[in-house]
């Protein structure tokens, strides 16, 4: 097959880099694979890895016509089978460059918490965890495209406990016996922030009795506020207990340097191919340690939770962790295996592989009612987003901002 990959971004991040790893994963089953986005530090890891890489501007409308016919002029030009758009504005854009063509296909994967509800109901989807699934499948009683389960794949050969950190440790003067708790994360409001600001208080204040030292990777909109909070932190405290890095092209060295590792989503999932033990973040006080007992809640739900009693949760799991290396190392392990066993990125090449096979099978089922309602409900969600951003209140992560579930 020839296949077309599409990420939303190339910022580092969870979604992006599924998609750029599972590119590569998939052209190692012997496809033909290219990559088109717009720029960013991704594109030298998909180049790297000697994959095409087919560039888009930064400052283009999303979802756009001009977007569809280069797709379009693409996968006619080079005979393209799919073009894979990875949340749902490529994977609408995917959808109409695809249309009406013979023996060819439109695939979307969406790894936020919830599903544009207008996206085309044929469009065959790939989402992150099985409640994400099950609640799309019973959406308006069913919808004929096809809705696969792919968990966020890692690359556990790449991503090991023997990665080199020493370098990283230099870099950013992490000396001393203290044990570092590493959150690799954007820092964004949705989902992320309210976490990481529970964890710079929690840790600050128990590294008064306990070596703790909080690293934060990551950049975003609310990196000003956490290196505000990580400043006042610290000058509490006296002492660096709160370190705030800033982005990494690379983020393996952090993982490798974590002694506890703090996450959600697809850098749990990483965290926990270094061997690390893993506290799991959410929202509205979620906090929870990753042991045998509580990985089906995730297994389950995904990497993530609502509901919790916060700081209190979080310390008691630092507490638990900090005090006995026996237990670090008995949880690090666990979380190894787990991620080895049912994780891997070549598994989910396998069944994406599977994903685009199925799609082209099934590529001839009508398309014009579903452009025509996708269409409407696009038009509706600019029309409430202008409006939110006049009044001050739109997501930046739109389908991150609220999560489907209930209270954990």
């Amino acid at each position: 097959m020839r296949i077309l990959v599409y990420p939303h971004a190339m910022e580092i991040g969870g979604s992006q880099l599924n998609a750029v790893e599972l590119a590569a994963a998939v052209r190692g089953l012997g496809h033909e694979v290219a990559v088109v986005s717009e720029p960013g530090p991704l594109v030298e890891r998909v180049t790297a890895a000697g994959i095409e890489h087919v560039p888009l501007p930064a400052d283009r409308r999303r979802p756009s016509p001009s977007t569809v016919r280069l797709l379009r002029g693409l996968a006619e030009r080079r005979g393209f089978d799919v073009v894979h758009g990875y949340e749902w504005p490529p994977g609408i854009e995917a959808f109409h460059a695809m249309r009406g063509r013979r023996g060819a296909a439109a695939v979307c994967t969406v790894m936020s918490m919830s599903v544009a509800p207008f996206l085309p109901p044929a469009l065959p989807l790939v989402v992150g965890t099985e409640e994400i699934r099950r609640t799309v499948l019973e959406r308006r009683g069913g919808r004929p495209g096809a809705v696969h389960l792919i968990e966020p794949p890692v690359d556990v050969a790449a991503n090991a406990p023997d990665h080199p950190a020493d370098g990283f440790r230099e870099r950013f003067d992490l000396t001393g016996d203290a044990l570092d708790v590493v959150v690799v994360s954007r820092l964004v409001p949705e989902l992320k922030l309210e976490g990481i600001l529970t964890a710079i208080e929690v840790v600050s204040r128990l590294s008064a009795e306990l070596p703790l030292r909080l690293v934060i990777v990551g950049d975003g909109p609310s990196r000003g506020e956490v290196e505000a909070r990580a400043a006042a932190a610290n000058e509490r405290a006296g002492r660096r207990t709160v370190v705030v890095t800033g982005p990494l092209d690379d983020p393996r060295p952090a993982y490798a340097a974590a002694s506890i590792a703090l996450g959600m989503g697809g850098s749990a999932l990483r965290a926990l191919a270094f061997g690390r033990p893993l506290i799991v973040q959410g929202e509205r006080g979620f906090f929870e340690l990753l042991t045998p007992e509580s990985s089906g809640t995730f297994l389950g739900q995904g990497w993530y939770g609502v509901g919790g009693t916060g700081a209190a949760a979080l310390e008691g799991a630092l507490r638990e962790l900090a005090r006995e290396p026996g237990r670090r190392k008995e949880l690090g392990d666990y979380g190894r295996r787990l991620v080895v066993e049912r994780f891997s990125l070549e598994r989910a090449a396998r069944v994406q592989e599977t994903i685009y096979r199925e799609a082209l099978a099934a590529s001839g089922a009508p398309a014009r009612r579903d452009a025509l309602a996708s269409a409407g409900g696009v038009l509706a969600y600019k029309v409430a987003r202008r409006w939110q951003r006049l009044r001050g209140t739109a997501a930046r992560d739109d389908f991150n901002a609220v999560a489907p579930r209930k209270p954990a």
